[in-house]
């Protein structure tokens, strides 16, 4: 299984609400005792292991976010992975602060990042997690990259843990209807 975590590197994107995918990655990969490497070849950083006697990789995007696509399309052909065997996560402006939304396919909507995997690997399994939209004068690509404050930035920990230890059952179980279930469900 890859499951693949989208934001943008560097330090002046930390914590930004763009990043979110990132943070559902990193809280995934430390829940289940893994690192990330650099993965050139794939325009990535990549942490791998066993979970549930199932190789998982868990990738993020070292290519930015606009052409997340080129890593995702690279690592499923260097895995020989179908659609089914990978998932995205990536923040949606289109789902209040923290609220998770799981699809086996979808449009891509807003988000470029998932535009860009659309257009180079088709249809993925997608988990979107909340955050918001901004304010009426607020510039779309400025409100996605601005740091999130106090109260956002908790609301979203707690999401990306609820999302890692879901991500981690389905891993586990295979159970995809237990998984969607629970993503799609909001807790307080």
């Amino acid at each position: 299984m890859l499951i693949v975590g989208l934001g943008n590197i560097g330090a002046e994107y930390e914590g930004t609400f763009h990043n979110t995918g990132f943070t559902v990655a990193d809280t995934l990969a430390e829940r289940l005792g893994l690192s990330f490497k650099d993965a050139h070849t794939l325009s990535a950083k990549m942490a791998e292991g066993n979970v549930g006697g199932k190789k998982v990789r868990i990738l993020k995007p070292t290519t930015y976010m606009n052409l997340s696509g080129v890593s995702v399309k690279s690592a499923m052909a260097k895995f020989d992975l179908a659609a089914a065997d990978v998932l995205i996560i990536y923040d949606d402006i289109d789902l209040p602060i923290g609220v998770t939304r799981y699809r086996e396919k979808g449009s891509a909507g807003t988000h470029n990042g998932m535009r860009n995997i659309t257009s180079l690997c088709g249809e993925l399994p997608r988990l979107r997690v909340g955050i918001g939209r901004p304010h009426e004068q607020e510039d779309l690509a400025s409100y996605v990259l601005k740091k999130a404050g106090k109260e956002a930035r908790e609301t979203l920990e707690k999401a990306a843990a609820r999302a890692a230890e879901a991500i981690e059952a389905y891993i586990r179980s295979g159970d995809e209807a237990t998984f969607s279930r629970e993503m799609n469900t909001q807790k307080s």
